[in-house]
């Protein structure tokens, strides 16, 4: 259970002080952890994953349709579907460390689930969730487009970057393939590396929580290699 001390610590590292202090703790209370609970059970996040799916989803549409007036609307689709979806908010947490703060069951935790997107990235909305309630639609959006909508352009290489890649190759004629280099770690908590190789040279690698993962990263990597430095 966390003390006021830490709450006020992740706090500090969203930029958001709390009016309603229960509303963050329920932000980072997974439904385990609340099942545990034989007394003083806490409520977990999902009712306030579930409202800031919804705040997220609004404030990014608007966020495109300003920023970007010369996009059509299934551009601006696309773009927020790679913005928001589970890896994308996933990273965006792991920036923030949230998953070192999610209270979670002792099952849970010992399948790694503290590491797991599926979760982090629900807690993430739930944060957005809580913000929202606690300061209104413009500490929500402010927040959102400091930790999500940031940084958009190397973000969207990053999250892109297998398909990116995968289209440039075609056009140059060019073969690419990722092979499976090691799998490391105990089965609740490996980390896969994946080598990339083009026309059977090997040209980088990368390293996930999954294949799929591991092979973003290292398609980051030759992207980024091959970019000119500004």
């Amino acid at each position: 259970m966390y003390k006021q001390e830490e709450l006020k610590k992740l706090e500090e590292k969203i930029g958001y002080e709390f009016k309603n202090k229960e509303l963050l703790l329920q932000a980072l209370t997974h439904s385990s952890f609340s099942n545990e609970q034989k007394i003083n059970k806490f409520i977990d996040y999902e009712r306030l994953e579930f409202l800031g799916d919804a705040v997220l989803e609004l404030l990014s549409s608007q966020f495109f349709f300003e920023t970007y007036p010369e996009m059509s609307e299934g551009e601006m689709t696309r773009l927020r579907s790679s913005m928001v979806c589970e890896p994308a908010l996933a990273f965006c947490a792991r920036e923030l460390s949230l998953g070192d703060y999610i209270l979670l069951g002792k099952g849970e935790e010992a399948t790694g689930g503290r590491n797991r997107d599926s979760i982090i990235s629900d807690v993430m909305e739930a944060v957005i969730g809580a913000v929202y309630l606690d300061g209104g639609l413009k500490e929500a959006d402010k927040f959102i487009k400091k930790y999500i909508l940031s940084d958009l352009e190397n973000k969207q290489l990053f999250y892109d970057s297998k398909t990116l890649l995968q289209e440039k190759m075609q056009k140059q004629g060019r073969n690419i393939t990722y092979e499976l280099v090691s799998e490391t770690g105990p089965d609740h908590d490996k980390v896969f590396t994946v080598e990339i190789r083009i026309d059977g040279e090997a040209v980088g690698r990368g390293q996930g929580r999954n294949k799929k993962s591991a092979q973003q990263q290292a398609a980051y990597q030759v992207l980024l290699a091959e970019m000119p430095e500004k």
